[in-house]
């Protein structure tokens, strides 16, 4: 099947309000393209639960906190195009920044303390930027369902949050992170790493797994959790670790003592390219791990 691109808003809302009338359910799966096995796994639930599947494509300036970072993102819109025919998308939405934004953006979204933690500390008006065009997007499709990777969990939470306090009429579906074989989550800016670099991008699945560990184990303390995770990144030049912590999956607040499932989250860059990843976790009933002394 042969999705039909449309670039402009107004020939979306039909060709959607087409798709309504012979009683399809709409599926909305927004990206930013450069389209991978993770965005497939969205097509795909897309595909299993809608009669019609809208894929936006469109790299929002507004979420960009960095110009450089803006310039470099990847922007492969005929193999996204090729993407979307092989996995039976209906319609691409693949507007410009002009149709987006025709005048200087007034109106933003306004979040609260669920965007000030993790990224948001260090991504100033990010998710801002985010929310706004999602909240676009849901305006414009009007779609029953709309699909978001777990991997991105502060932005899963705050669409989730956005949807709810603005009474949108979505069902906002989380579908679980695809890793490659070692374990690195897929992500469009993977790309713009070396060969060295993909290497060590494991770590920072490798540190979470081990959170991971340790509070199934049993272990209660947040502090001592990361800090042995921490232990599983490598000493390199070309690492630093932006954050690494526990927090509550529902306000993605730090949490100093873990009593029920917790989301571990963390960011790493590796040279110039910023990854993040996490894992949801649950205690079990066991005693705490014993912290690990001497050598």
């Amino acid at each position: 099947m042969t999705p039909q691109v449309l670039t402009s808003i107004a020939p979306l809302r039909d060709r959607v309000a087409e798709a309504r009338r012979t009683g399809l359910a709409v599926g909305l799966v927004p990206t930013m393209g450069a389209l991978h096995a993770g965005h497939l796994r969205l097509i795909e639930q897309a595909r299993l639960e809608c009669g019609c599947v809208v894929v936006s494509i469109f790299v929002n300036p507004l979420q960009f906190d960095r110009k450089d970072d803006l310039d470099r993102y990847p922007r492969p819109l005929q193999a996204d195009v090729a993407v979307c025919a092989s996995s039976g998308v209906n319609i691409i939405f693949a507007p410009t920044v002009e149709e987006m934004y025709p005048e200087e953006a007034e109106c933003t979204v306004d979040l609260g303390p669920i965007a000030d933690h993790l990224c948001g500390r260090y991504r100033p008006g990010h998710f801002r930027g985010m929310a706004t065009v999602v909240l676009k997007l849901l305006q414009i499709v009007q779609p029953d369902r709309a699909y978001f990777g777990e991997k991105d969990a502060q932005q899963l939470a705050v669409i989730r949050h956005l949807a709810r306090d603005f009474n949108v009429p979505v069902s906002i579906e989380g579908v679980p992170t695809v890793r490659d074989t070692d374990g690195v989550a897929l992500s469009s800016r993977n790309q713009g790493l070396s060969p060295e670099e993909r290497v060590l991008a494991r770590s920072l699945y490798r540190a979470l797994s081990e959170a991971e560990r340790h509070i199934a184990a049993g272990e209660r303390d947040s502090q001592r959790v990361t800090e042995a995770a921490g232990l599983l990144l490598p000493q390199d030049d070309r690492l630093r670790l932006e954050y690494l912590e526990v927090v509550d999956p529902k306000n993605l607040q730090t949490v100093d003592r873990i009593e029920g499932p917790a989301l571990v989250a963390g960011a790493l860059w590796i040279g110039s390219t910023r990854l993040i990843d996490n894992l949801l976790c649950s205690p079990s009933a066991m005693s705490a791990v014993a912290t690990p002394s001497g050598n």
